[in-house]
């Protein structure tokens, strides 16, 4: 499994223990238990925030709460926690439309391993939560890391895809 790659039932199990109120560091124990994984505390909280889960409010033990002096009190109850804290906007929710450019290259969708040196690299797929990332895999263009298709659809411009990459001089000075 590749670094940053949570599998779907890894990110369900983080739902099931995020909504019985566990922590983030006790919901990686968890996991890690029943997976044989090494999820951090932190890997854990990023996880549960790209999933739009908000932070489990705090409890705090009764043996650390400090003693208030005699005739002492609380001023007001205490306040809820927010349940949207950390949700975007409505606004930002809201699917943009993008228009897609196509080419008329049918891709070959082979894996990285399977990869040629002079293959295409244009990636297709990942975009759901476990799906692979295959690649166009035909000839690539020179000076480019895609074909010739491919390659215009990542430039800005024309001219932009006519420069071919050349060698670069790196100068090593001395520092004072």
């Amino acid at each position: 499994m590749e670094p940053g790659h949570w599998p779907s039932e890894h990110s369900d199990a983080l739902r099931d223990y995020f909504l019985k109120g566990m922590s983030y560091a006790e919901i990686g124990r968890q996991i890690n238990g029943r997976f044989g994984t090494a999820y951090t505390r932190n890997a854990v909280a990023g996880r549960a925030k790209r999933l739009g889960l908000a932070a489990p409010a705090r409890m705090t033990s009764p043996s650390i709460v400090p003693s208030l002096p005699s005739g002492a009190c609380l001023i007001g109850p205490p306040r809820p926690a927010m349940p949207n804290l950390n949700l975007p906007p409505k606004s930002a929710m809201k699917p943009a439309r993008v228009k897609l450019r196509c080419v008329g290259v049918q891709p070959r969708l082979i894996t990285l391993g399977e990869l040629g040196r002079d293959d295409c690299r244009y990636p297709y797929g990942g975009d759901k939560d476990g799906e692979g990332i295959a690649f166009c895999g035909h000839p690539r263009q020179r000076g480019s890391s895609y074909c010739t298709p491919h390659a215009r659809l990542t430039r800005k411009s024309e001219a932009a895809s006519a420069r071919v990459a050349g060698p670069v001089v790196l100068r090593l000075i001395s520092a004072a």
